[in-house]
């Protein structure tokens, strides 16, 4: 019985299909994962054994060891996430964008934030974006898949490395991989006039190989995102504006929501931090803390 290591290009209802030396196979997952209640991911390497079954051609028998690993989107082994948000149709939801850094901070994941359709940005939206952004310890791109302008840089951004890609339904998603890698690959929807949101055209998550050593993941969007299982008083450790701050309020565990003496509050007056991301700090604390009091 032949056996080879490959990696998890994608998985559909049950199947997986993995990239070996000798192509790509489709594979179940033995039922000890199961039991382990571990879940092959794309992005997985692993190991397959060969059934010589053309229903099934081979097993999955070992997963080895992640670097990481995400819930939503189901990915394994990343180097970074390209978070990807359009600048108008569908309108942006910055609160989700921030909580998605979060997120990504969390399982201490660098990320690119990258807005797309900057062809239809309304006077000086970019520049408004800079500044909020421009301390959240992310890089920023603006690009237009229809004008084919930023991608050149995107891709430049994404060499030698594996990027999760996510961000709301009717961004681009599609249309910006197209652009990465030069064909049409990936199907395109457009955006439904009468509730602005995308037709959604992924429907699984798949490990998509852009050049030698540089892979992109594509992922179902979404429109919301559940927050990861952080204390509210460690929130702040997450939002790298405050870094320097937090050690020097008045108080040694400042929230930086209501205390008196506190320089976070102070910098947000006087411009250094922006108020869009102090306000979605709070936000943010607050919502996790009402769901510690149901827990």
């Amino acid at each position: 019985m032949k056996e080879y290591d490959g990696k998890i290009i994608k998985g559909i209802a049950g199947f997986y299909y993995v990239d070996t030396s000798e192509g790509v196979f489709q594979c179940r997952a033995r039922g000890l994962f199961r039991s382990r209640d571990l879940k092959p991911l794309a992005g997985d390497n692993v190991r397959i054994s060969l059934t010589g079954n053309e229903d099934v051609e081979g097993n999955v028998i070992r997963i080895y060891d992640r670097k990481n690993s995400l819930i939503r989107p189901p990915v394994a082994n990343i180097d970074q996430a390209l978070i990807l948000f359009a600048m108008h149709s569908p309108e942006p939801a910055w609160g989700l964008l921030d909580r998605f850094l979060v997120n990504m901070a969390y399982h201490d994941i660098p990320c690119i934030i990258c807005i797309n359709k900057d062809d239809l940005q309304k006077g000086g939206e970019a520049s408004d974006i800079e500044r909020i952004y421009r301390d959240s310890g992310c890089r920023l791109i603006f690009t237009s898949a229809l004008k084919n302008t930023g991608t050149q840089e995107l891709g430049a951004m994404l060499a030698g490395k594996t990027t999760t890609v996510a961000g709301p339904s009717g961004a681009g998603k599609s249309s910006i991989i197209n652009a990465l890698i030069g064909r049409d690959r990936m199907e395109t929807g457009e955006i439904s006039a009468r509730v602005e949101r995308g037709k959604q055209t992924t429907r699984h998550t798949e490990l998509i190989p852009i050049k030698k050593d540089t892979y992109i993941f594509d992922s179902p969007g979404f429109s919301s995102l559940d927050l990861p299982d952080i204390k509210e008083e460690e929130l702040r450790d997450y939002f790298p504006e405050f870094a320097g701050l937090n050690p020097l309020c008045r108080y040694n565990m400042c929230s930086h929501t209501h205390e008196p003496g506190c320089l976070v509050k102070d910098a947000v007056l006087e411009g250094r931090i922006s108020e869009e991301r102090y306000t979605s700090y709070v936000s943010i604390y607050n919502r996790i803390k009402e769901s510690k009091r149901y827990t």
